[in-house]
Order: C-alpha cells, then sequence, then structure tokens
C-alpha cells in the first residue's frame, strides 16, 4: 500500500525549474493524503512564476500517475500573489549565483575536525578532476582558507563594481581574510556576518562555476542560517572524527540541514587513522565512527582521510597535498572523496 514517504520519493525526481534541487528538498510539499488509490498532493510555491508552477504540476501528475496502485491524481500548486512572498520561514528570497552550477556547504558541528582542511583539499581535488571551482570561506571569525590556499592579494574590482576572486591553484577564492591587515580581529554581531555572506555570494564574480564550495564555521549560527537564506544549495558535506565527542554534534548539524532542506550530500571522516614509520596502524580517535553515523543518518559515506604530516605541511605552506603530491595516500583520499561527490550529485 502507497504511503506519504512512497509519493514524496517519487517527488524527488521534479526538478524546481531552472535548478538543481528537487521540489522535495526545498520543502514546497505542505499536504500529502493517499486513500484508495487516490493521491492528493498541496504544493506551495514562494515564485509567483505561472510557467514554473505549470510545469511542475504536469510533471508531478504524469510521476504519480505512473505509480503502481494510483488511480486518480490530484495536484494542487500554490502560489502567492505578485509582489508577495509565501510564509516559507525567511527561505523566499533564496538567489541563484549566476553562472554557478552547484553550491556545496562543507561543515561540522565543532571545531578542530579539519573541516577547512578538507575543503581546501576538496576544491583542488575538484579541479583536479577537471572542474571550474570556487571556495567561499565563511568563517568570518576564523579564516584559514587563504593560508591553506596560499591566497594573500586582495580581491579586485570589476568595471561592474563586484568583487573578482583571486585564483589559487586554479580555484578562485573569497575570504573575509583577504579583506583585512594582518592579525586585525572581526568583532561583529550577526547582522554584519549576514550581510557579509550575502555579498560574499551575489556581489562578487564567480563567473562560470562547476561546483562552488562554502567553508563553513563550526556550529549552527548566524553563518550557517544566512547561507541557507541567501542562496539554494545543492547539499552539506559534514567532516567528522571518528570519536564520539565529535559525532555527538555532528548529529545536531545533520539536523539543522534537515530543518532547512539541504540534502546531506555524505560525511567524511577525518584523522580516521595514523600510520607510524615502522608501518603500524595507531587509530588516535577511533576509527569507522563516519561510516557507522552515516549509516545510523541513512546518508552517503564519502570516504576517509587517514593523519599525515604533509596535509598539515601543506595547509601550512599554501599548497594543498591534493595538488603538490596527488599521488599521496592523503592526494589520493581526497580525489576519491571529491570523485564520489560529483557521482553522488549527478
Amino acid at each position: 500500500m502507497l504511503t506519504q514517504d512512497d509519493i514524496k520519493n517519487a517527488l524527488t525526481v521534479i526538478k524546481y525549474p531552472g535548478y538543481s534541487r528537487d521540489i522535495i528538498s526545498f520543502g514546497l510539499a505542505k499536504e500529502i493524503s493517499v486513500a484508495n488509490g487516490a493521491v492528493s498532493v498541496v504544493l506551495q510555491l514562494t515564485s509567483p512564476n505561472p510557467d514554473a508552477a505549470r510545469q511542475i504540476k504536469v510533471e508531478s501528475e504524469r510521476v504519480l500517475k505512473a505509480l503502481p496502485g494510483v488511480s486518480q491524481v490530484y495536484v494542487d500548486v500554490r502560489q502567492p500573489a505578485a509582489g508577495q512572498a509565501a510564509p516559507t520561514g525567511g527561505f523566499a528570497n533564496q538567489n541563484r549565483v549566476p553562472g554557478v552550477k552547484h553550491i556545496i556547504a562543507i561543515a561540522s558541528g565543532k571545531g578542530g575536525v579539519g573541516k577547512s582542511t578538507c575543503s581546501a583539499n576538496l576544491a583542488c581535488a575538484l579541479k583536479h578532476l577537471g572542474a571550474k571551482v570556487g571556495l567561499l570561506d565563511c568563517d568570518i571569525y576564523g579564516p584559514s582558507i587563504p593560508l591553506m590556499m596560499g591566497v594573500y592579494e586582495r580581491p579586485t574590482v570589476s568595471p561592474e563594481e563586484r568583487l573578482v576572486p583571486p585564483l589559487a591553484h586554479g580555484v578562485k577564492v573569497m575570504s573575509i581574510g583577504l579583506l583585512l591587515t594582518d592579525d586585525q580581529p572581526v568583532i561583529w554581531r550577526g547582522p554584519m556576518i549576514t550581510k557579509t555572506i550575502q555579498q560574499f555570494l551575489l556581489a562578487v564574480e564567480w563567473g562560470d562555476l562547476d561546483y562552488l564550495l562554502v567553508d563553513l564555521p563550526p556550529g549552527t549560527g548566524d553563518a550557517q542560517l544566512s547561507l541557507c537564506q541567501t542562496v539554494p544549495l545543492d547539499g552539506g558535506v559534514i567532516i567528522t572524527t571518528p570519536q564520539e565527542a565529535s559525532l555527538g554534534v555532528v548529529r545536531k548539524g545533520i539536523a539543522m540541514f534537515n530543518k532547512v532542506n539541504v540534502p546531506i550530500l555524505g560525511i567524511v571522516e577525518n584523522m580516521s587513522y595514523f600510520t607510524t614509520p615502522n608501518g603500524e596502524r595507531v587509530e588516535i580517535f577511533g576509527h569507522g565512527g563516519g561510516r557507522q553515523e552515516a549509516a545510523r543518518q541513512n546518508v552517503p559515506f564519502l570516504g576517509e582521510v587517514p593523519i599525515f604530516t604533509e596535509i598539515r605541511e601543506g595547509g601550512d605552506r599554501g599548497t594543498p597535498i591534493t595538488v603538490s603530491t596527488p599521488n599521496h595516500t592523503a592526494g589520493k583520499a581526497f580525489i576519491q572523496i571529491a570523485s564520489t561527490l560529483r557521482s553522488n550529485l549527478k
């Protein structure tokens, strides 16, 4: 017998017109009922565009009528009046970033798990695989991407008065760290952080990109919410270490993304194990916690990254190991994770 979950799963194949995300992950399905072969669905759009509503209605009816056991289908697509916004909890004003195909958030529940290191290496790994990539550092209080990517020049300004991000290892990079002098601290309240993230997304000349990776600060605060409200995300990647202290907070990060209808693209277990010079494997933080949590949360496990001194040295030098020695064990791990991530998106 068909359930509401069956209907939701069927509707995930329908993309919102002009976007790579589906209508379910956007949170548009407000009411679903199934009884005696009759399916009724209410979809609430955030745009008054009649063409989008018509396309979504036609495709939804087609998909639902093809389900076994369905004899009747009713799809009600509701829209706000022109000039009004639907009550979507602050997510009605999302804007696409021109030229950017996919926006992916790299997040963690807590600090110290190597999230920025993974962000830099995954960006370079995607570039290694032939993609056009941008990397946005949204850690306003502690920006580390400029150091890890070896970028020190300020962004330039285009004739259209948009910031032009500098290139590092073929990746376009933007960070508040590129706009500050020396060790100048950022002492801002939430509204300033929100405004800065909006400008980094919408007032920067990103150009044509296959992927824009967004390195988020730890936690579930202003930066995370601002990102989700500003642009439609294709998904989030969660970075964790194997031990329970990290995994416990990871669950909160996953729950946050679920609440704002951002799909989880997978979990990466960083600092998975250490190999001593004599070849002995030492699991400093335990091992396998990331894979187990992915199974528990029913999300993909993207892979594990072992501890290597060369990873840290590459970050300190501004040349990620994926760039300097892609055939190194760690380089191969990041490239494999990037390849899996790209396949999952497709």
